[in-house]
C-alpha cells in the first residue's frame, strides 16, 4: 500500500530524486574525465528508495550504508559541493577530502558512511542502534545494503544480537538483482530477502522501490515499529541500478533490452513526473524549470570540485586512531 502525497510531498520527492539523478550523472561524467580517482558507485535508477525513507524519519535517526553511497548523502541532506568535492579528493570534501567516493561521513546530519567493506555497514549499524538503546534517545537507526551483502556471515550476527536486545533499526536490503555481476537466484538459496529474519523473529516484508511512495509507506510503518520498542524489522526493496556495479563494470551480464524496458516502464522519476502533470496539473514549462535549477546547483558543485585546492600532504597524519 502507497502513501497519499500531498503536492508539496510530490514535490520535495521529485527534486530529491532529480537532485540524486543528475548528481549522479555528472560524477561519471567527472569519472570519465579522470577527475574522480578510484572506485565510484552510481545510484541511478535507486532513487526512490532513500528519498521515500528519509521522508519517514525524524530528526536525529541515523543512516549508514555501503560504498553506494552518494545518493544517501544528498537525501539526508549534505550539500552536493562537499559530496562532489570529496568524490574529487579536494579540502572542500565532507571528509576533508581523505575519504573519496566511499567514505563519507557527517555527524550533523547523522551520516555515518560509507563503507567499502561488504557488509561491514550491518555491524555497525547494529551497533548504532545498541546506542540509542542504551542512551534511550527515540533515534532508530536505518542500515542500508544490497541483496549480495545479505549473504555474509556478520549480517546474521547483527540479526541476532537486533532481536534478541530489539534494538531500533530498521535494515534496507537495496535489491537491484544483480549484486556485483551474479544474478540473485544463482547466489542465493533464500531469493526472498524479506525473510532472512524469520528464524530470529525478525519480521519484514518486499516493497516495490521503485515507488517512492510505496517506499514511504512501508519505511514509516517499519520505523514506527522499530521506534516504539518491539525491535528490527526488515525492509526488502525492489529496485534496479541502470548502470554497472562500478565504473569499470561494463555490465555484459544483463541485455540492454532489460534495462530499456525498467527505464520506460518504472523509472522512480517518471513516476512521479507523470503524477506531478496529471493529478497536480503541473506544467511542462514548471518541471522543466525545476530540472534546469537542479542542474544548476550540480553544474556549481562540479565547478568547486574541480577547482578547491587538494588536501596539504599533512592532512595524511591528521585524524588517525593509533
Amino acid at each position: 500500500m502507497a502513501s497519499r502525497f500531498d503536492r508539496n510531498e510530490e514535490l520535495h520527492a521529485y527534486r530529491e530524486m532529480l537532485l540524486i539523478r543528475r548528481f549522479e550523472e555528472k560524477a561519471g561524467q567527472l569519472y570519465g574525465m579522470g577527475l574522480i580517482r578510484g572506485f565510484c558507485h552510481l545510484y541511478i535508477g535507486q532513487e526512490a528508495v532513500v528519498v521515500g525513507m528519509q521522508m519517514a524519519t525524524t530528526d536525529g535517526d541515523q543512516v549508514i550504508t555501503g560504498y553506494r553511497d552518494h545518493g544517501h548523502m544528498l537525501a539526508c541532506g549534505m550539500h552536493p559541493t562537499g559530496v562532489m568535492a570529496e568524490l574529487t579528493g579536494r579540502r572542500g570534501g565532507l571528509s576533508k577530502g581523505k575519504g573519496g567516493s566511499m567514505h563519507m561521513f557527517s555527524k550533523q546530519k547523522h551520516f555515518y558512511g560509507g563503507h567499502g567493506i561488504v557488509g561491514a555497514q550491518v555491524s555497525l549499524g547494529t551497533g548504532i542502534a545498541f546506542a540509542n538503546r542504551y542512551r534511550e534517545n527515540g533515534s532508530i537507526c536505518l542500515t542500508y545494503f544490497g541483496e549480495g551483502a545479505a549473504n555474509q556471515g556478520q549480517v546474521y550476527e547483527s540479526f541476532n544480537m537486533a532481536a534478541l536486545w530489539k534494538l531500533p533499526i530498521v535494515y534496507v536490503i537495496e535489491n537491484n538483482r544483480y549484486a556485483m555481476g551474479t544474478e540473485a537466484s544463482r547466489a542465493s538459496a533464500q531469493t526472498d530477502f524479506s525473510k532472512r529474519g524469520v528464524s530470529f523473529g525478525i519480521p519484514g516484508e518486499p516493497v516495490d522501490g521503485m515507488d517512492v511512495r510505496a517506499v514511504h509507506a512501508a519505511g514509516k510503518s517499519a520505523i514506527e515499529h522499530a521506534r516504539s520498542g518491539k525491535g528490527p524489522y526488515i525492509l526488502e526493496m525492489h529496485t534496479y541500478r541502470y548502470r554497472g556495479h562500478s565504473m569499470s563494470d561494463p555490465a555484459k551480464y544483463r541485455s540492454k533490452d532489460e534495462v530499456t524496458r525498467v527505464r520506460e516502464e518504472q523509472d522512480p522519476i517518471d513516476l512521479v513526473r507523470r503524477r506531478l502533470l496529471e493529478d497536480w496539473k503541473l506544467s511542462e514549462d514548471e518541471l522543466k524549470a525545476l530540472d534546469a535549477k537542479v542542474r544548476e546547483i550540480v553544474n556549481e558543485a562540479a565547478d568547486f570540485a574541480t577547482h578547491d585546492p587538494e588536501p596539504d600532504p599533512s592532512e595524511l597524519y591528521t585524524e588517525i586512531l593509533l
